[in-house]
C-alpha cells in the first residue's frame, strides 16, 4: 500500500492533498472538454494546427490521470525512485512540450512561407510528425526502464540538459519571432485569412508563453544542479511537496483553457452542447 504524500493530521496537509486532487480533476475535465469540442466540430479534418491541439489534449489528459497518483501519494519519479511510475507520468508532460514546440514551427512556416506550406504540408505529414514525437518519447521511456539505474540517470540528465539549453531556447526565440510577426507583419497583410492567421498566431504565442513561464523554474534548477552543487538541489521527499515540479502540471490545465477561450469553434461547440443538455434537462 503506497502511503499518502503527507500525513493528513493537520489542516495544511489536508489542504495540500485537496489541492492536488482538484488540480488533477481540473486537468482531466478541461482537456476532455477541449478534445470533445474539437472532435465534434470536425475542424481537425481541415486544419493541421488543430491536430497539435488534439495531441496536447491527449497527453495533458494522461498527465491529469497520473497526477491522481503522483500528486497525492508518496511518489518520486526520479533517481533514486520511490513508488514511481517508471517515468511514464513525466513523459506525458514531455510529449506536450515537444508538441507545442512543433506547433510553433508549424505556425511560423504557415505565416512566413504560405505557398510552400500549402503545397508541402498535409494532414498525413502532420500526423506523421505527431507519431514521431510520441514514438521518440516512448523510445526514451523504454530505454530508461530497461537499463540500470545509473544509465537511466545519465539518460535523464543528458536529456534534460539538451532540452534546457537547446529546445527551450528555440521555443523562446520562436515565440518572440511569432509575436513580432503577429504585431507588425500581419498588419500589412490583406485578405480574408488575415484574421484567421492572427488568431492562430496569438493562440500559440499564449500557449507557448504559459509553457515557458511555468517550465522556467524546472529548467533553471536542472541546469544549476547539473553544473553546480547547491543545497536546494537536494530532492524533496516526494513530488507532492515539490512546488517546482507542480508548476508544469498546472500548465496542463492552462493549455486547454486557452484553447477553449481563444478558439471560436471550440467555444461555439461547447456552448451548443451545454445549451442542448440544458434544454433536455428542462424538458
Amino acid at each position: 500500500m503506497v502511503p499518502l504524500a503527507v500525513s493528513p493530521d493537520n489542516f495544511g496537509n489536508i489542504l495540500l492533498l485537496c489541492f492536488q486532487i482538484c488540480l488533477a480533476t481540473m486537468i482531466v475535465i478541461s482537456n476532455i472538454l477541449a478534445f470533445s469540442a474539437i472532435v465534434s466540430s470536425g475542424t481537425f479534418r481541415r486544419e493541421m494546427r488543430v491536430l497539435y491541439m488534439m495531441s496536447t489534449c491527449i497527453s495533458d489528459f494522461c498527465t491529469g490521470i497520473t497526477w491522481y497518483y503522483v500528486g497525492v501519494f508518496d511518489v518520486r519519479d526520479n533517481i533514486p525512485r520511490k513508488n514511481d511510475t517508471k517515468f511514464i507520468a513525466a513523459n506525458f508532460v514531455g510529449i506536450s512540450y515537444l508538441t507545442i514546440l512543433a506547433a510553433q514551427v508549424d505556425r511560423y512556416c504557415a505565416v512566413n512561407f504560405p505557398m510552400w506550406y500549402i503545397h508541402k504540408m498535409t494532414t498525413s505529414k502532420t500526423v506523421g510528425i505527431l507519431v514521431a514525437i510520441w514514438s521518440y518519447t516512448f523510445a526514451i521511456l523504454i530505454s530508461q526502464n530497461v537499463t540500470t539505474s545509473s544509465t537511466a540517470l545519465k539518460i535523464q540528465l543528458i536529456g534534460m540538459l539538451v532540452w534546457s539549453l537547446v529546445t527551450y531556447t528555440i521555443m523562446i526565440g520562436l515565440n518572440i519571432k511569432l509575436f513580432l510577426i503577429a504585431k507588425f507583419q500581419l498588419t500589412k497583410m490583406k485578405g480574408t485569412d488575415k484574421d484567421y492567421k492572427k488568431t492562430s498566431l496569438y493562440l500559440i504565442i499564449a500557449v507557448a508563453a504559459s509553457f515557458i513561464l511555468l517550465w522556467a523554474p524546472v529548467f533553471l534548477r536542472s541546469i544549476v544542479c547539473l553544473l553546480t552543487t547547491v543545497n536546494w538541489c537536494v530532492l524533496t521527499s516526494n513530488i507532492c511537496t515539490d512546488v517546482i515540479v507542480i508548476l508544469p502540471r498546472i500548465n496542463a490545465a492552462v493549455t486547454p483553457l486557452l484553447y477553449i477561450n481563444s478558439c471560436s469553434f471550440i467555444k461555439k461547440t461547447l456552448q451548443e452542447k451545454f445549451c442542448n443538455c440544458h434544454s433536455k434537462i428542462c424538458m
